[in-house]
């Protein structure tokens, strides 16, 4: 499901293709496939998680810019401004307010 604006998209397209993840420490690549957590940590960023299925909410990040989306609905509740990294994949560019 992609999430934009509140609206939920399904996630196949985001899956196969590579995205740009830009965190205040410069700009990741995405592999296909790859979940926003899996890249966040393939870079360094150490990023609060429990579940990694978007049941618990606990890896909840600001979405700054850009869509998110999610296999399944995320049981979590997510804002519109706010996205699942251990469950979405970026759709296109995204913005993260992240640090190392």
């Amino acid at each position: 499901m992609s999430h934009d604006a509140g609206i939920l998209q399904t996630a196949s397209v985001s899956e196969r293709e590579a995205s740009l993840i830009h965190t205040e420490d410069g700009m990741l690549v995405t592999k296909p496939g790859e979940t926003l957590l899996a890249t966040l940590e393939r870079h360094g960023f150490l990023v609060e998680v429990q579940c990694r299925s978007g049941y618990c909410g606990a890896c909840r990040t600001p979405l700054l810019a850009g869509s998110v989306a999610y296999r399944q609905t995320p049981l979590a509740f997510v804002a519109k401004d706010e996205c699942l990294p251990c469950c979405c994949h970026p759709v296109g560019t995204v913005r993260l307010p992240l640090k190392r």
